[in-house]
């Protein structure tokens, strides 16, 4: 008895043994398991890439397809939306069940806020258990955060892959930049700050009202963004008090600091009401293009659409060079950039298709690979080690000089500064439009309405000041905050 107690216990033993160790490896071997090459499964992805970017991933998958996916038994379709917000659109019409709406395809194209909405109703696999530790290592660490959305209630499960990703940069056509620089002894130092902008901008308008005396307050404007969002939102966590923060129990506070909302105003809404700061066409590279401004911050994979040439009142062109600079920090803060680009997310399903996607998001992001996908679309890629600039000039040597910059630039931000992108929550895409929509139509609004003002004849000085004094700002405070408590509260 004895005996056959003690045999008992050394089979349990090595049955222990055998399941600790296989938790232990990866999982990929047992998972492997599950996929039959003569028995393929198919997975179908719903993107929202364009142009080159579609040609780009549509041979990707054609690649894998041939290769990876004819040894394991995986199929993979992939179909365009044609845009972020019609794919989004789709997801959630599919996760409605609206009529009509197609059934929700295995892996989608997504911002954390449309990844938000499916997690909540049940439909995201969790990849995490399909990588290593070490394999998830490889990748940034703020984009692997990004993908944990319920981080703040602490929920490590990964819910959107990184697959490509941007932030921004600054572009100055420094061929009327050198004209500029050189007259008002200023220089690319005097940019690194968001203040130092606003008083360059100002020496700007300053000087071009200067190059016509008989005509005056006809002063140029200096610069332009594409997406206030990302100025208000990073800037307000660079500041110390972010827009939206989990609270611990898988929460969001949103809050509008006073003093936080007061240097952001002072930053943009002053110099635009100013005319120092502007926004004429849909994108800050037409208005470089026109020359309404000398100077913008754009995202990076928008890089390529700065021209290389100035028309003015269509009829005067000329050529033009690019520097391309960090974006600024406010002072006496530590550095910090946006992170932006859709990931994607896995729906649930079975063990054998969830893993198969996980599979093509692996294969997808393979450093050469991935870097050949991100140089050939502007993206930049996700592993740390495929942030190197010299791995990127060495797969494209024939990459132009303002690309190369664009990369020099926003691979040392992404290597060298605090990554920053809000967390989702149930209004998250309501209150960011709230921020952008808000703040430059009150600037649009008030320069409008100065300068029709200034033009019929009032002291231009007088004029300004009102609206961008004390009283303004509280006037602009007050409706910012009321209407931002609205939007949260009504998501």
């Amino acid at each position: 008895m004895r005996n056959y107690r003690k045999t008992a216990l050394a089979a349990a033993c090595v049955i222990l043994s055998s399941v600790l160790s296989g938790c232990g490896d990866t999982g990929t071997k047992n998972y492997d398991k599950l996929l039959d090459k003569d028995s393929p499964v198919a997975i179908t992805i719903w993107h929202y890439y364009n142009g080159i970017q579609q040609t780009q991933f549509d041979d990707m998958v054609a690649e894998f397809n041939n290769t990876v996916g004819m040894e394991k038994g995986i199929i993979v379709e992939a179909f365009s939306k044609n845009s972020v917000n019609e794919l989004a659109d789709s997801v959630v019409a599919s996760l409605n069940n609206d009529a009509g709406a197609d059934a929700l395809p295995n892996i989608f194209g997504t911002y954390a806020e449309t990844a938000y909405i499916a997690d909540k109703k049940g439909a995201l696999a969790d990849i995490s258990r399909f990588f290593t530790d070490e394999e998830l290592d490889e990748y940034v660490d703020e984009y692997i955060a990004e993908g944990r959305i319920n981080s703040g209630s602490g929920d490590q499960t990964l819910k959107i892959f990184p697959v490509a990703k941007s932030t921004e940069i600054m572009m100055i056509n420094v061929t009327d930049w050198a004209k500029f620089a050189e007259a008002e002894n200023v220089f690319f130092d005097d940019l690194s700050t968001w203040e130092g902008l606003a008083d360059t901008a100002e020496k700007y308008y300053n000087y071009t009202d200067g190059l016509t005396p008989d005509i005056p307050n006809d002063g140029k404007a200096f610069f332009g963004r594409d997406s206030i969002a990302n100025y208000m939102v990073t800037g307000a966590k660079q500041l110390g008090c972010a827009f939206a923060e989990p609270d611990g129990d898988g929460n969001v506070v949103v809050s509008a600091d006073k003093e936080v909302l007061r240097r952001l105003w002072e930053n943009y809404y002053v110099p635009f009401v100013k005319g120092y700061y502007a926004a004429d066409s849909r994108f800050r590279s037409d208005d470089m293009k026109t020359g309404n401004i000398i100077a913008m911050v754009c995202s990076n994979s928008a890089a390529s659409y700065c021209p290389n040439e100035v028309t003015i009142n269509d009829d005067h062109t000329y050529p033009i060079d690019i520097a391309v600079l960090h974006v600024p920090n406010f002072e006496g803060c530590d550095p910090y950039i946006v992170q932006q680009g859709a990931g994607m997310s896995v729906v649930k399903s079975d063990d054998k298709t969830e893993y198969a996607c996980a599979v093509f998001l692996k294969w997808f992001t393979e450093e050469e690979r991935n870097i050949e996908f991100a140089v050939n679309s502007g993206y930049l890629p996700v592993k740390k080690s495929a942030n190197d600039i010299n791995k990127i000039i060495s797969y494209k040597s024939d990459i132009s000089d303002n690309l190369k910059g664009t990369f020099e630039v926003a691979i040392d931000e992404i290597n060298s500064y605090n990554l920053y992108t809000s967390v989702p929550y149930e209004a998250s895409a309501d209150v960011r439009s709230y921020i952008d929509s808000t703040l430059t139509n009150t600037a649009k609004d008030a320069y409008e309405e100065a300068s029709s003002r200034i033009d019929a004849g009032e002291d231009r000085t007088a004029v300004l000041d009102e609206y961008t004094n004390d009283a303004a700002f509280e006037k602009w405070y007050s409706d910012f905050a009321a209407g931002l408590g609205n939007v949260k509260n009504s998501g």
